[in-house]
């Protein structure tokens, strides 16, 4: 185990894992410890539950699916197996001492009851949060099963106890009919469990009916101690029943258990006999029918009690406590680093979304307002008709720096490149996905849906199908923005091939024109127009300072050292209680506060380029109106204004291609999980295929056998689901009544008929119980009907009747 943990440290955590050398010792020796305590003492409890403890602890440092060297299950499936260890350790522990005794019967019960609070804590506490499917003896029914009947056995040992030191009658029927209960719940949970065995549930039956008979004799004897004769006879009438009942199961269950019910049979026999000669000669009381017999009253003494170590193992563990300290201590919990991530990505969040964001909207939206007003170039086409103007030539030699028109050829092929590796990995896991259902659903077409029983494909990887529809609804989404980026392209391409080009090139793409006349009214409106386009230019600085600044306040918002202040101060309040990333969410909120002051950033801002765009609308009003008329520089404004756009453009082209990029490397992640997921799914449900196909193949070579197991446990299941009735018993001969009459009634309450002797044929009507015959002297009067002369009546059993065919002698005529 110390391996899987140690290379979990190195990859996941910043810790070193020789930092944890001696925990990583003291891990692996409490495991051997627990996994060897195989013998029934009582040092194995501390040996088990101390490892149980430490993997609970540990599961607060590492998320549950760190895998194990020997098995591809995870922390919470060895838990879960520690524990049912356990549970068979208490048991074997009750069942080796002494039960004879009345210390003895006391250990028994209280192990038995730890026992089934294990169980129980299992079922409810850890199977849950296993995050894969249990095995088969850990399934919700077969646990069921098993706590039930370790509370049968400890109530059991109450009852011994009870009858030991001599109680009354009426509250050891109490505690028996409680048994009784138990049993018949066991069973009840075994039928439904597939890995139950039919033997178990036999038995368990047997017990069931064992101890409603010892209930009802019980009670029967306190009716009698309170002079209620006709409800003992009743009572002893239907412990017969139970008894019979029990008998029935005689081939499971062991010869101390069938000498008990043998004893307690002759035992009611006999006090039925008095009790009804009595009740028929003196008390004449009359005798209730079972349906009117009031149900006996509980007395439950045995619960599932969880053992103070398995239901809070934190309090073990600690200074100058039973389990010493709590291993890996010193790393830092799982649940930290969690905390670390959501609020790393919860103040980018913020920032990006309500600052940064806003920011770059109000931009674009001052950008589309020259850009409609078809500025700068207006100006600049009137103040310099030849050559090029200097904003112009800055955005040109910035974009022949990046070689701006290769660089986004560059990036639109690595984006291709990256949409076509996240496709082909998806499709592998579909694919992967389509191939496992079509698998499946030819074995169910083939073997049919009673035989092939698991879930369909789609059930059982709800999580997988459903991440085929997000995923292709995340990649149909990206294909349309890609398509916008690449039309944005296309529009402005040629522009930005001029603009990444030599000067020449450049040059030659803007026309010159005539040098204008300027009046002093074209000048006062060029000035003004002049002084809120550099407006405009400072805005946009101050905003892109803005923006760095508050991304490198992001990036200096480290939280590690206030977390971990935290999570000491946690441990030290709550020692034992498990770190969860919610714990921090006041943190959190703290620390968040401090980009408030920054939000209001954006209503500054609003409210200085709302005034800004009225005062350029103005001013280019009046510069319209100054030059009207005049067209000299209009071919140049175009040009211009063309290059200008491009070159925004190309600015918001490589930021779509930035975020286009981190989409795609972000979603190859997603992807090489689902298709690994996929990988193993497919994997795990052919081996699972292949393993029921052997069972069927089996099932199928032993079919006899199966049809027969499969008739037992569907009569003990309709055992426990429904109550059918009997038809009555045959009338026994004439001149038998009088001596059967109240064996018969006594008896009319059993769930199955018994038997009765044939009646005799009449003369001349063949038989088919009797052997074929042909002629031959009369048989002796008195002989057996069926021609059967084994019989001690009979001493030359073994010489053959004159004139019965004999099959070894073959058929002679004459």
């Amino acid at each position: 185990m110390s391996a899987a943990i140690k290379q979990y440290i190195s990859t996941k955590y910043d810790q070193h894992p020789d930092m944890f050398k001696k925990d990583l010792e003291a891990i692996d020796s409490i495991r051997t410890n627990a996994v060897n305590s195989l013998e029934a003492h009582v040092s194995g409890i501390q040996k088990i539950t101390m490892y149980a403890a430490q993997l609970v602890w540990i599961g607060g440092k590492f998320p549950i699916d760190v895998r194990m060297p020997e098995s591809q299950n995870n922390l919470r499936f060895e838990l879960a197996n520690i524990l049912y260890n356990l549970a068979s350790l208490y048991t074997q522990l009750a069942v080796s001492l002494n039960r004879s005794t009345s210390d003895g019967l006391k250990s028994a019960c209280n192990y038995f009851c730890h026992a089934a609070g294990v169980i129980s804590h299992l079922k409810d506490a850890v199977i849950p949060d296993l995050r894969t499917t249990p095995p088969e003896d850990m399934d919700t029914m077969t646990l069921e099963s098993i706590q039930q009947l370790l509370l049968a056995q400890a109530q059991e040992c109450f009852w011994s106890k009870a009858v030991k030191d001599g109680l009354k009658d009426g509250l050891i029927a109490k505690l028996a009919a409680k048994v009784s209960d138990f049993y018949d719940q066991a069973a009840d949970f075994g039928t439904k469990s597939d890995i139950i065995s039919t033997e178990w549930i036999h038995h368990m039956t047997a017990k069931h009916h064992h101890f409603a008979a010892a209930a009802q004799y019980r009670a029967s004897r306190d009716c009698l101690d309170k002079q209620k004769y006709g409800e003992e006879v009743a009572r002893l009438r239907d412990s017969l029943v139970c008894v019979n009942e029990a008998l029935k199961e005689s081939r499971w269950i062991n010869k101390i258990v069938l000498g008990d019910l043998n004893g307690l049979k002759a035992r009611v026999n006999e006090d039925l006999k008095r009790a009804e000669k009595d009740n028929d000669v003196i008390y004449l009381m009359p005798v209730a029918p079972k349906s009117e017999l009031k149900t006996l009253d509980r007395a439950g003494m045995a619960t599932a009690r969880v053992p103070q170590e398995v239901a809070d193992p934190h309090s073990t563990l600690g200074d100058k406590r039973a389990y010493g300290q709590p291993l890996f201590a010193r790393l830092v919990p799982y649940a930290v680093h969690v905390a670390v991530s959501i609020y790393d990505e919860r103040k980018e969040r913020l920032v990006n979304t309500n600052i940064i964001d806003e920011l770059e909207a109000l931009t674009n939206k001052l950008r589309d307002l020259l850009q409609s007003l078809n500025l700068p170039a207006s100006l600049q086409a009137l103040e310099k008709p030849l050559g090029l103007p200097p904003s112009l030539n800055t955005h040109a030699e910035e974009l022949r720096q990046q070689d701006g028109y290769h660089k986004l050829q560059r990036a639109i092929h690595e984006i291709r490149k990256l949409k076509t590796n996240d496709e082909g990995m998806y499709q592998e896991g579909v694919a992967l996905l389509k191939t496992e259902a079509a698998e499946d659903e030819k074995a169910r077409s083939k073997y049919g849906t009673d035989r092939w029983t698991r879930q369909p494909s789609s059930q059982a990887a709800e999580r997988l199908y459903a991440q085929v529809n997000e995923i292709d609804g995340y990649l149909k989404s990206a294909a349309s923005s890609d398509d916008l980026v690449k039309n944005k392209f296309k529009e402005c391409e040629n522009a930005i091939q001029i603009l990444s080009g030599t000067n020449m090139d450049l040059e030659a793409s803007v026309p010159s024109s005539r040098r204008a006349t300027i009046t002093p009214a074209v000048e006062r409106a060029a000035d003004s127009l002049r002084s809120a386009l550099g407006e405009v230019n400072n805005m946009e600085r101050k905003r892109k300072r803005i923006v760095h600044e508050m991304r490198e306040k992001v990036k200096d918002d480290d939280i590690n050292g206030a977390i971990l202040a935290e999570t000491a101060r946690f441990e030290r309040e709550y020692p034992m209680q498990k770190i969860e990333p919610a714990m921090f969410e006041n943190l959190f909120e703290d620390r968040l506060e401090h980009y408030e002051k920054d939000k209001a950033i954006i209503s500054r801002e609003k409210e200085s380029q709302s005034q800004l765009v009225i005062r350029i609308q103005e001013a280019n009003a009046a510069f319209v109106t100054a030059r009207r008329g005049d067209s000299s520089t209009k071919e140049r404004e175009q040009a211009l204004q063309r290059l200008e756009n491009a070159y925004f453009k190309y600015k918001e082209i490589v930021s779509n291609l930035n975020t286009g990029r981190k989409f795609y490397n972000d979603l190859a992640a997603i992807v090489t999980r689902f298709t690994d997921g996929c990988r193993n799914f497919a994997y795990q449900r052919r081996v699972e295929a292949g393993q029921m196909e052997t069972d069927l193949s089996t099932a199928l070579s032993n079919l006899n056998l199966n049809l027969q197991d499969q008739k037992e446990r569907q009569t003990l299941r309709s055992h426990y689901t429904t109550q059918q009735q009997q038809p009555p018993l045959p009338q026994p001969p004439q001149q038998q009544q009088q001596q059967q009459q109240q064996t018969a009634q006594a008896a009319a309450p059993l769930a199955a008929p018994t038997p009765t002797r044939a009646p005799q044929p009449e003369p001349g009507i063949w038989d088919p119980t009797q052997g074929i015959k042909f002629g031959g002297p009369p048989l002796p009067q008195g002989q057996p009907a069926n021609g059967n002369v084994h019989h001690p009546a009979y001493p030359n059993a073994n010489a053959r009747a004159g004139g019965q065919w004999d099959v070894s002698r073959g058929v002679r005529f004459g």
